[in-house]
């Protein structure tokens, strides 16, 4: 029989492993990130984003 890790799980040894601080700050990143990715898409805010990617050498179409 196979058993398959679930996000459960890894959020589980996550909490074990990972100090208050460090937690903290991943969960800080995890809502910027999501604050980002859904209240930033304005049409500016997209186009910065974009010209970023193509500065850093990303190629994304």
């Amino acid at each position: 029989m196979t058993t398959t890790e679930t996000v459960h799980d890894r959020i589980g040894t996550a909490r074990d492993d990972l100090t208050t601080g460090q937690f903290v700050a991943v969960f800080a990143f995890v809502a910027a990130l999501a604050f980002t990715l859904l209240f930033l898409q304005e049409p500016l805010a997209h186009d910065s984003m974009h010209n970023f990617r193509h500065a850093a050498g990303v190629i994304c179409h």
